[in-house]
């Protein structure tokens, strides 16, 4: 299965990688329509501290205890990719706590959000791995 991948030594800080993602799902065709004026909520988002920047997002784990910790089985595992069934989500936050990545958060509805790849509304790469300039952030297939 193919995962995203962060080279933190090449990451600059930019953020483009979470309007991109925040545009990917906004569901619009125009990006000023999607998100000018408006609190960006990507799925992937970029930590920074001493000197470094890196993207955190879902790392689709194969024992993920999001999916463990979900009470109603709003997450579910479908062919490696971890899934959020927005019918389900009753807003708990349990796998917001459970995920020791901090990639599960909450969004504007008041239930969870996390990267699905942008399997469901792109075609090809995700739109963070497209939009990175200096070509820091790669979906590959996964080597473990």
């Amino acid at each position: 299965m193919k995962r995203i991948y962060v080279k933190e030594e090449w990451c600059l800080g930019c953020h483009l990688c979470e309007i991109n993602c925040a545009f990917a799902n906004s569901g619009e065709k125009d990006m000023i329509k999607a998100l000018k004026g408006k609190t960006l909520r990507p799925r992937i988002q970029v930590e920074e501290g001493d000197g470094i920047c890196f993207a955190v997002s879902c790392r689709h784990c194969e024992e993920p205890l999001c999916v463990k910790g979900c009470i109603t089985g709003a997450l579910r595992v479908e062919n490696g990719l971890i899934t959020v069934d927005r019918n389900r989500c009753v807003g708990c936050f349990t796998c917001i706590l459970s995920c020791p990545y901090g990639a599960v958060m909450p969004s504007e509805e008041g239930i969870v959000q996390k990267c699905e790849l942008c399997l469901k509304n792109s075609a090809g790469e995700p739109a963070c791995v497209k939009g990175c300039p200096n070509r820091a952030i790669v979906y590959e297939e996964d080597f473990i």
